[in-house]
Parts: C-alpha cells; structure tokens; sequence
C-alpha cells in the first residue's frame, strides 16, 4: 500500500474534532481538486510502498485508540480491506475519509464522507487536462448511500461561496432522509485569513439550517504543514 506519511496528530475536522488520532494517509487519487491540500497525494503523488503489518506496527507506537484513514483516496488503495478489518480487530476507533467515489468492503466506525462540489474541478489548473475526468467522477450517489449505510457517517461540503448551497441542497435531496446535524460546511481555505474570511457567513447559514459548521482546527494550531 502506497502511505505518504503516518502521523499523530489532533483530529482538526468533523465529529471527532480535537480527537488525538493516528493519521495513515495513503498516496494516489481519482479526483483533482483545485483546492487540494494534500497535492502530494493526489496532483503530485508521494510517497513508499509499506505492508499492512507495519503499517499497524507503526500506529500501535502511539497508544492512541482513535485513528484516520485518509489520502488522497485511500478507497483506492490495494488491501484496503484487509487493513480497516484489522485496525478495527485491534481495538481500534476508525474513521475513514473518503469522497465516495469507490466502493470497497471496508469497515469503519465513522464515514466521514466529503462529496466534492463543482468548485473542486480543475478547469484552468494545469490546462484543465484533468478536469473533464473529475467533474465527471466526483459525485457517485449509490455509493455515499451504501458508506451513509454502515453506520455512524458525517457528509462534509468545502464551501467556497454561498452559491455553494444550491448544489448542496440538490445533492442532499438525492439522498433520502439526511439528519441535519450530520451534514458539515466547512470554509474552503489552507490559511487562517482565508477560512476567517468564509467562516462568519457559513456559521450563519449552519445556525439557519441546523446543520454543523466544520472548522478546521488544525490550521489554527499548526498551519497548513504536513503531518499535522
């Protein structure tokens, strides 16, 4: 499996936020959003070929229940199976994180689904020479329905602009009953300044809908740096 760094951390987004939690990141991606803060495992792939056992070795280093799976999209990666099914047979809380573009038996404690909008596509990134293949892959519907369907689930939407909330709402209305404390916006942004910028308006509209704005605390402590 292609791993671009393992790390503990504080759980900086959704349900869990302030969490400490173990991060397996896997390296490679289906998708190309322009926003990506993560680009070295998705635009530019990093990364080394690690095997489950040690992958597992090196997470019970932290004596930490909780861990994260996440990429990049890591309902890519070989094994992936195998690796949710142990985790969990150790004892371990896991969240996935995932766009839900692909399906896989996986097993989790919590799907911390992100379908991503028409803001993520690339159209003037690199010659928009991967847009037509995001915009045509980022939503897959029966497959947010079956993750929505193991269990406990979070749908996190990065806004960018309040127009963001129509294709919200349509996306939503497609996926039957949605308990609104289950739906999270979160400020589309890698520094400070920028998420400022687009937190008041969207804590409004959580405060108007009932859904949960989503910060994300790990910028605020640590800046947009790798394995943090």
């Amino acid at each position: 499996m292609k791993i671009a760094e393992i790390f503990y951390s504080i759980q900086g987004e959704g349900k869990l936020t302030g969490m400490p939690s173990v991060f397996i990141r896997t390296s490679g991606c289906n998708l190309r959003c322009v926003w990506c803060d993560s680009p070295y495992t998705s635009w530019k792939p990093e990364g080394e070929d690690v095997s489950i056992n040690e992958i597992l070795n090196q997470v019970s280093k932290y004596k930490c229940r909780h861990v994260v799976l996440t990429g990049g999209e890591p309902l890519i990666s070989v094994d992936v199976e195998e690796l949710t099914q142990r985790l969990r047979a150790t004892g371990n809380h896991l969240t996935i994180e995932t766009a839900a573009t692909v399906w896989r038996e996986v097993e989790c404690d919590l799907a911390s689904i992100s379908p991503k909008l028409a803001n993520s596509t690339p159209w003037e990134r690199e010659s928009g020479r991967f847009a037509e293949a995001h915009e045509k892959n980022r939503i897959n519907f029966e497959t947010i329905k079956r993750f929505m369907e193991l269990g406990d689930y979070q749908l996190k939407f990065v806004v960018d602009q309040a127009q963001d909330l129509m294709e919200i709402d349509e996306l939503l209305s497609q996926l039957g009953p949605v308990e609104p404390s289950n739906v999270l916006l979160m400020p589309q942004g890698i520094t400070c300044d920028e998420l400022a910028s687009r937190g008041a308006w969207l804590a409004d509209i959580c405060k108007q809908r009932g859904f949960r704005f989503c910060p994300r605390l790990h910028i605020a402590l640590y800046g947009n740096m790798r394995g943090t």
